[in-house]
């Protein structure tokens, strides 16, 4: 039982670890640039922009209802 709880904890420290670091890896690819494109120059940078909270919302025209 306690080897199971070891492994459980090993794999989800693991996970943990793997997003932290394509967190910086995103991360540093904005620095690198210092603007923010409408679409994120990797997923590692759009993984960062989510998780810091730093996206980019456009407006996109709507096609206006015709009235009749």
């Amino acid at each position: 039982m306690t080897a199971i709880l070891l492994i459980i904890g090993l794999m989800l420290g693991a996970t943990v670890l793997v997003g932290y670091v394509l967190v910086l890896v995103g991360m540093r690819q904005e620095d690198r640039r210092m603007r923010l494109a409408d679409v994120p120059p990797s997923r590692a940078a759009g993984l960062a922009r989510r998780v810091t909270g730093c996206h980019i919302i456009v407006e996109r025209a709507r096609p206006q209802a015709t009235e009749r």
